[in-house]
């Protein structure tokens, strides 16, 4: 049986045709990612919908925390989904076991430190978040059910995700995400709005919760299912310290997690200069940050969809198809990503009145957003650079983007251009990083190929 499984993962690696390997991984990557922004956007909707900046501040106040989730998703997501798609590439299957049971329990335990930490330091968490007298409660609110319950759900979920996909099941990884996040959609009004249970943003919360647990039980019977069909394991026989683990989980965790934090520490200052301006000021940023995210979670979708696929081919020796795999993407994602950058800019103040209907919030909205959509085209191809790094096993490389990004391009210029252009100087710091790190990606991943492809033929060597 698990033979057949081998053959199954073989014909879509090594003979299966680009375009369609390409968009079979990618293509479920992608809608699982728009659906986890859809239910983030629904979180906004829905609490929106009670009129109230009070409550839309706290979801926005409290985004940096959850997206530090991903430093957990990230170390041990990322880090061993590459290490077990490298593996597969080199058919060494008891690395892939023993990857994923490392990657699971570390997971679970870092959520849990997390959770802990939250609570006990609930106070200096919420002030450094940016909230304030009239905002501390909400949010405090909002955090109780995503943080201190929420965490090992939340963190749990993804990296299951991650883990699944590195063996060519992206279909069931998008399925394990996508009935989380369908789940939290219905019950979002139920537990917001007042004809439900009331609760405002704690509401949205609690439904969060709720969906990330689904989504955990959905893996949990998956992997007890195809017991003997998949090298994902979540065995405590599995889970050891072994050196050669450790070091290859962390060669590329580490800098996928070290980029994620510094996101976290952008978005916070991002914030902190926002509330100057008030909880009108607090609510556009936060809808805008979520409107952005839909194509930020595809071009995003698209460099993790086809990271097992670059993976396998760099270690089983493929330059070619691997080079192949990564032109094809990025022509599809750059074209798509412009044309949703000219919508979103012509169409801005119509999106930001979906979510809010105060003037104020909708009239910074519109002009955040003309700021924020100008990077998408440069971003997918930063994205796409990040996730070959990622792939081959060049975490210093990713960590060098990631440094690049934040530290000397984009917080700089969130102090510059808020200076120069005050509260809407900020929306355009992430495309002035962008432009510079997407010509970066292009030549550093030109150089990657040729590299290998000298390697590969010699008669290369001394050309280039």
């Amino acid at each position: 049986m698990q033979n057949s499984a081998d053959e199954r993962k073989v014909e879509l690696f090594e003979r299966t045709p680009i375009n369609r390997a390409v968009m079979s991984l990618s293509l479920p990557t992608i809608a699982s990612s728009l659906v986890m922004v859809l239910y983030s956007l629904a979180d906004t909707y829905f609490v929106g919908m009670l009129d109230n900046s009070i409550e839309s501040s706290a979801v926005a106040l409290a985004a940096p925390l959850l997206l530090a989730f991903n430093a957990v998703n990230n170390l041990f997501g990322v880090g061993s989904s590459s290490m077990m798609s490298r593996a597969l590439g080199r058919r060494d299957y008891e690395t892939v076991y023993r990857t994923s049971a490392f990657g699971f329990y570390c997971s679970l335990i870092s959520a849990l430190v997390f959770s802990a930490a939250f609570t006990v330091f609930k106070g200096p968490f919420l002030n450094i978040l940016g909230a304030d007298a009239d905002t501390a409660e909400a949010t405090g609110r909002y955090l109780k059910w995503t943080v201190t319950f929420g965490a090992a759900p939340s963190i749990l979920n993804v990296v299951m995700a991650y883990m699944v996909r590195s063996e060519g099941s992206a279909l069931h990884a998008s399925i394990g995400t996508m009935s989380g996040c369908f789940l939290n959609i219905i019950l979002d009004p139920i537990f917001i709005l007042p004809w439900g249970l009331n609760m405002g943003a704690a509401g949205a919360g609690l439904a969060t919760f709720i969906s990330n647990c689904a989504a955990c039980l959905y893996f949990f019977v998956l992997l007890t299912l195809r017991r003997g069909k998949t090298y994902v394991s979540v065995s405590p026989a599995n889970f050891r310290w072994q050196r050669d683990i450790v070091l290859g989980v962390c060669a590329v965790g580490v800098p996928a997690s070290i980029q994620n934090l510094l996101n976290v520490t952008g978005m916070t200052i991002l914030n902190n200069f926002t509330s100057v301006y008030g909880p009108d000021a607090v609510a556009a940023m936060g809808i805008t940050q979520k409107i952005n995210m839909v194509p930020v979670q595809i071009a995003l979708g698209f460099s993790q969809g086809i990271m097992p696929l670059v993976g396998y081919n760099y270690a089983s020796g493929d330059v070619e198809r691997m080079k192949k795999s990564i032109l094809f993407a990025g022509r599809i994602v750059v074209a798509f990503m412009a044309a949703v950058c000219v919508g979103y800019y012509l169409g801005a103040g119509w999106l930001s009145g979906l979510f809010m209907k105060n003037p104020a919030v909708v009239n910074y909205g519109a002009r955040f957003l003309r700021g924020f959509c100008l990077a998408m085209p440069f971003l997918c191809v930063d994205f796409l650079g990040v996730g070959v790094f990622q792939s081959c096993g060049l975490g210093k490389n990713a960590l060098l983007f990631a440094l690049l990004r934040k530290i000397v391009l984009e917080i700089p210029a969130l102090y510059i251009l808020n200076a120069l252009f005050p509260l809407y100087g900020l929306a355009y710091a992430q495309f002035t990083a962008e432009v510079v790190l997407s010509v970066a990606a292009v030549v550093v991943v030109m150089r990657l190929i040729r590299k290998l492809e000298r390697e590969r033929d010699p008669k290369l060597k001394g050309a280039g």
